[in-house]
C-alpha cells in the first residue's frame, strides 16, 4: 500500500479537482474551488480544527454539484469517497470529509443540517463567502446567463419560503436570487472571521442593488 504525506494528498486532490472541473460552468469551476480553499485556510487560522480535513472538504465540496447532475446529491459524495480511498486515508477522515460535502450547501435555507463539526463550519463559511460581494454578484449573473434566466422581472417576487426541492427547481430571475439566498447568508455564518468578511461583502451587494434599481428605473 502506497503511503502519501499530507502535502502529497493535498496536491493530488488539487490535481484531481482541476481535471474533473476543467469544463465546469464559470461560477463552479476550479477557480471557485481555489477561492473557497483559500478562504477556508484563512478562517482555520482562528478556529480549533483539523486543517487537513478542512482543506480536503474545501477542495472536494463541489466536485460534482447536484445542479449539474440532474439534481442528484449523491454523485459528489460518491466521487469524493472513491478518490479519498485511493489516497489511503483513514475511514474516519473519509467519512468526515464526505459529511462536509453532504451538508455544506444552502439548499434554500429551509432544510435542517443533519451533521455538525468545526471543520464543516469553516468550509461552509468559506463557500458562502464566495457567494457574497463582487465575486458573488459575478457568479450569480454568470449562472443566470448559463440557465438563460431573466435579469429581473418586477412582476415576479422573490420566494422566501421554498423547500429544498422547489429551490432547486426555481427558474426565477437572477435578481430574485439575491433575496432568496445571497442577502440571507450574512446571518448564517458560523465563525467570527466569516461573519466579519460576510458583513463587508453584504454591504457591497446592497449598494449594487441600489444602483441596479436606479438604472432599471432610469433614475440618476
Amino acid at each position: 500500500m502506497v503511503s502519501f504525506s499530507s502535502e502529497e494528498i493535498i496536491q493530488n486532490t488539487i490535481t484531481f479537482v482541476k481535471n474533473e472541473l476543467k469544463n465546469a460552468e464559470g461560477g463552479h469551476d476550479w477557480f471557485h474551488i481555489e477561492r473557497v480553499y483559500k478562504n477556508a485556510l484563512l478562517i482555520s487560522e482562528s478556529e480549533d480544527v483539523d486543517k487537513n480535513v478542512v482543506a480536503l472538504g474545501a477542495l472536494l465540496h463541489d466536485i460534482a454539484d447536484s445542479k449539474f447532475h440532474n439534481g442528484d446529491e449523491t454523485v459528489g459524495p460518491k466521487m469524493a469517497r472513491q478518490f479519498l480511498k485511493s489516497q489511503n486515508l483513514s475511514e474516519e477522515i473519509i467519512d468526515h470529509v464526505v459529511k462536509i460535502i453532504e451538508n455544506v450547501s444552502f439548499k434554500g435555507g429551509n432544510k435542517s443540517q443533519e451533521f455538525r463539526s468545526n471543520e464543516l463550519n469553516v468550509v461552509q463559511d468559506a463557500d458562502r463567502l464566495d457567494a457574497l460581494g463582487a465575486i458573488g454578484i459575478a457568479r450569480t449573473f454568470n449562472y443566470g446567463g448559463f440557465k438563460n434566466r431573466k435579469l429581473y422581472d418586477p412582476e415576479i417576487e422573490p420566494n422566501l419560503n421554498m423547500s429544498p426541492s422547489v429551490y432547486k427547481a426555481s427558474d426565477a430571475p437572477t435578481i430574485n436570487h439575491f433575496y432568496e439566498k445571497l442577502l440571507l447568508l450574512k446571518d448564517t455564518m458560523n465563525t467570527e472571521t466569516g461573519r466579519k468578511i460576510a458583513k463587508e461583502r453584504h454591504v457591497f451587494m446592497e449598494l449594487f442593488l441600489q444602483q441596479f434599481y436606479a438604472e432599471w428605473k432610469g433614475v440618476k
